[in-house]
């Protein structure tokens, strides 16, 4: 099997998500407009996430993902093919990392794609760590499919629009990603978890 490269070296935490959605949109010849529309994200939104000032959040790029027909794993390596069974080593992984400065609205957390090599799988798993920040500070999201949260280390908070759950190292979770959501460490650490995210395919 011929080993893949990619324009970022394994564990990059550089790694330029934004471009490589700037380049595939005008690859498909598609606005910003058009994207805005297929998204229902504003177009200085789309600005900002093809210039990299903005690091997407998951919810965020999967929409993208599905704006532009490709799987979450195309923005984190550059050529990816069809394989029934591929194997991530540690070292491969890709982090992407939250800027010293974020922006107001933008989600405060890092995430790792733990499998960025198969462009047909449904779930999207990923190693997320979840600052600290007072509930004021939270951002809420949706978007489509379904996640799956286990809990490595730390103590998470789980909002809804009317429901609160906290979640220690060992608990799971598992909801449907329409309810509008969002995150936070509750103690001076990141909290540490897997996820998963079910990309519903049409």
């Amino acid at each position: 099997m011929t080993k893949k490269k990619s324009d970022s070296h394994p564990g990059d935490e550089r790694i330029k998500i934004g471009a490589r959605i700037r380049d595939c949109r005008q690859k498909k010849q598609l606005t910003l407009e058009d994207m805005a529309t297929k998204t229902g994200l504003a177009k200085a939104v789309l600005a900002g996430i093809e210039s990299d000032e903005t690091i997407p959040p998951l919810g965020t790029l999967l929409r993208l993902s599905k704006a532009l027909d490709v799987s979450m794993a195309f923005f984190f390596e550059d050529e990816v093919e069809m394989e029934r069974l591929s194997v991530t080593r540690s070292g491969e992984r890709v982090k992407v990392k939250r800027r010293p400065h974020h922006r107001e609205g933008e989600v405060d957390y890092v995430y790792e794609s733990l499998e960025p090599k198969n462009p047909k799988k449904h779930m999207e798993p990923f190693l997320v760590e979840f600052q600290p920040m007072e509930t004021g500070d939270m951002v809420f999201m949706s978007h489509e499919g379904e996640e799956f949260h286990f809990v490595l280390e730390g103590k998470l908070e789980f909002r809804t629009d009317d429901r609160v759950e906290v979640l220690f190292a060992g608990d799971s979770l598992y909801f449907e990603s329409e309810m509008n959501h969002s995150f936070r460490s509750l103690e001076p650490k990141p909290a540490r978890a897997i996820v998963v995210v079910w990309n519903r395919r049409d």
